[in-house]
């Protein structure tokens, strides 16, 4: 099953550029236009480039209340992966504290947990593998700690998201209640994902992978799309990546 095209709502959503994750304390990986004026007026320069995007499908996996945890992986192979994922109010991009980031993917062989078998492997499903989130802090940023995705039929390489507010945390670690007030997808570099899909248990994925370019869903707008800033925590891909992102939303959505 592949996601619908569809953006789901009317609600619109802002998705500031590598020049605002500058501006919030990620630091970009490569140097970006405006960065001297981001250093000299962080807050300035962070409105000036936040431009504002739909948002994107849902998709046919998702589970309701997730975990609430920083590390997804439930020890499934895969090349690591850190999130740093910062939330900004899209009127002032201030950074929003307290919102629950969440996010579900795919491991390496393009299996959902709660779905195993849809693309075509044959695994252990507990339902919860690669699901989880946390609350971001003061500064908005919500860290998370998994594998870098695989691939299902139809679809590039990517990883859902959704941000809540005023949710309340549960005794057996996870959610209920709240305001979900952004659904999203993160997407991947084309030349990082060549790199990955190189190697274990990646290479034994047997389904066509569909380029970035080629994704129904992702419009080629860059950060403005999800598109995250990847960093090598390595000297060779096996080591991993660290992805960065600012999102801004309506807290008010």
């Amino acid at each position: 099953m592949t996601d619908s095209n569809a953006p789901i709502g009317r609600r619109r959503v802002l998705i500031a550029g590598s020049a605002a994750a500058a501006a919030v304390g990620l630091g970009a990986a490569v140097a970006t236009p405006g960065r001297a004026e981001a250093e000299a007026d962080p807050q300035a320069a962070a409105a000036a480039v936040c431009t504002l995007t739909k948002e994107l499908t849902e998709g046919p996996y998702y589970l309701e209340h997730a975990l609430v945890r920083s590390d997804v992986s439930e020890s499934k192979p895969g090349i690591p992966l850190q999130l740093a994922l910062t939330v900004v109010d899209n009127a002032t991009c201030a950074p929003l504290n307290k919102a629950l980031v969440e996010i579900w993917y795919c491991d390496a062989l393009g299996e959902y947990s709660g779905f195993v078998g849809n693309n075509g492997h044959q695994e252990p499903d507990n339902g919860k593998f690669l699901r989880g989130g946390v609350l971001t802090g003061t500064d908005g940023i919500a860290k998370l700690t998994g594998i870098y995705p695989g691939w299902y039929r139809g679809r590039c390489v990517h990883i859902h998201l959704k941000v809540h507010t005023d949710v309340t945390l549960t005794s057996d670690g996870s959610f209920t209640g709240g305001n979900e007030i952004h659904t999203g997808q993160l997407f991947f570099s084309e030349t990082v994902t060549q790199a990955v899909a190189k190697l274990s248990p990646y290479s034994t994925n047997t389904v066509p992978r569909t380029t970035l370019d080629a994704d129904g869903i992702y419009d080629g707008g860059g950060a403005a799309s999800g598109l995250l800033t990847l960093t090598a925590l390595g000297s060779s891909p096996s080591a991993g990546h660290k992805g960065t992102l600012t999102v801004g939303v309506d807290p008010d959505a």
